[in-house]
């Protein structure tokens, strides 16, 4: 059973994590705080709590699966279906949230924990040893500004809707929360501060992490997350810049094929296909794919499937492809419904950057802006077309980049947002409507009356 804590008494359980990770000190007396030192004072403390930063990042509330989930189902364009009995996934894939969604409390909740621990990491570098420094430095940055830029457009207004300046965001904390006290209970900042933070941990993480880390963040981890905020903001200039770099490291290549992309661990025993820039790790010992959870289904002549089966397939969807797309075709119904192959690998990794994606935004963001950075846009929507067993395009549209973008990517949790950059309708729900943005939760609200609720849950 998780933890229930809020945002500001999250110092206690990071503590408490702190002192027995660490310190392995198991009989602590009940307490509010606990003092720095006593719970970082070695480069080997500060190392082993950015492991701790990983697998908060790594919580199903999180990266784990909530944020890709809710995308998807909050953008659904009657695509999919949720065929399952949890309220709080009802919900959302309603679009009729309630201040009280546990969903909305969870990752909220979840994502400040994992800023906290971020935090903490970032208070104490000067202890942390100098070869290791810029490194630990980058990793936490980039998992700080991930969680804030996939928070503030869940739970805010998206980029552009308005004035970004006095539309309220989620609140910065960059401090670690040690002492809970009514002064280190933050209004919400706007949506533009919000960002701004973002473009700044990211932009920092991407000049101090390595260019290979093991399976931990590097510095084309922090370019494909940048590509995807200057998309967000409509900075396609940047979008496609930082896609390009990421293209032109060549420490990524496209899978052969585009089912060799999926069943990370049934087919490569855990290890990521080339492929793949950064991704939740999952192992039989550690780490929970919710994806497969609410997409995945038992197939009995697959072993090592799994999941609820909740989310299924609807024909709509399956008519977007053209005949002979191999996408169109990774399909499977063990019975009367439809799931998706991407998800049914009951320990495969949770995706969050592949490079097929910065090969799209590459295409569009050429295409936008009348460029040839690194490629055509005709050239690189190909070379997607093609690995998907279709025939090269003599041209291409704006509508036709942002079709294959849609296929490509399906069920990889762009599905709301893509939707809001472009001001398409989700089905007769206008993208900017209140209903496409979670509630702030209640009990956050309760505990700290300076958070003002979203519009349309008054």
């Amino acid at each position: 059973m998780k933890k229930k804590i809020f945002i500001y008494s999250v110092a206690f359980a990071t503590g408490l994590f702190f002192t027995s990770a660490c310190n392995n000190k198991l009989d602590v007396d009940p307490t509010q705080s606990i003092d720095e030192t006593a719970a970082l004072s070695t480069s080997k403390d500060v190392e082993v709590t950015l492991i701790g930063c990983y697998d908060a990042l790594q919580d199903v509330d999180v990266y784990g699966g909530a944020f890709q989930y809710s995308s998807e189902l909050l953008g659904n364009n009657d695509e999919i279906a949720f065929g399952g009995t949890f309220q709080n996934l009802l919900e959302i894939s309603a679009k009729q949230l309630t201040t009280v969604n546990l969903a909305a409390e969870l990752t909220w909740r979840d994502s400040y924990v994992t800023i906290n621990r971020c935090n903490n990491v970032l208070s104490a570098l000067s202890i942390v040893d100098e070869d290791k420094r810029a490194r630990i430095e980058g990793e936490a940055r980039f998992i700080r500004g991930s969680v804030y830029f996939d928070l503030v457009r869940l739970y805010a207004k998206t980029w552009g809707d308005g004035d970004n300046a006095t539309n309220p965001g989620v609140p910065l904390v960059l401090e670690p929360t040690r002492v809970v006290t009514e002064e280190n209970k933050l209004a919400r900042n706007s949506v533009a501060e919000v960002y701004a933070q973002v473009l700044e941990d990211l932009n920092a993480a991407k000049s101090l992490l390595p260019e290979t880390n093991t399976i931990y963040a590097n510095k084309y981890a922090a370019s494909a997350q940048l590509s995807r905020v200057y998309l967000q903001q409509g900075n396609f200039a940047l979008a496609r810049d930082e896609a390009n770099t990421v293209i032109g490291s060549g420490d990524y290549t496209l899978n052969s094929t585009f089912e060799s992309l999926f069943y990370t661990f049934i087919n490569n025993g855990g290890a990521n296909p080339r492929e793949y820039i950064f991704s939740m790790i999952v192992t039989s010992q550690d780490g929970t794919n919710d994806l497969n959870t609410y997409f995945g289904t038992t197939v009995d002549d697959i072993p090592g499937t799994g999941g609820r089966g909740d989310i299924r397939i609807l024909a709509k969807h399956r008519a977007l492809y053209e005949a002979g797309d191999k996408r169109g075709a990774f399909f499977l119904t063990p019975n009367s419904n439809t799931y998706t192959q991407k998800h049914l690998d009951n320990l495969g990794n949770v995706l969050q950057f592949r490079l097929a994606e910065m090969y799209l935004t590459r295409a569009e963001a050429n295409f936008r802006l009348g460029t040839v950075v690194g490629a055509t846009p005709l050239a690189d929507i190909n070379r997607i077309r093609v690995r998907a067993g279709l025939k090269a395009a003599t041209a291409v549209t704006l509508p036709s980049i942002l079709k294959e973008r849609h296929l490509e990517l399906a069920f990889e949790g762009l599905a709301l947002h893509d939707a809001k950059r472009n001001k398409q309708n989700v089905g007769t729900i206008p993208y900017n409507s209140p209903r496409l943005i979670f509630p702030i939760p209640q009990r956050e609200i309760d505990v700290n009356k300076k958070l003002v609720q979203n519009e349309g849950y008054n």
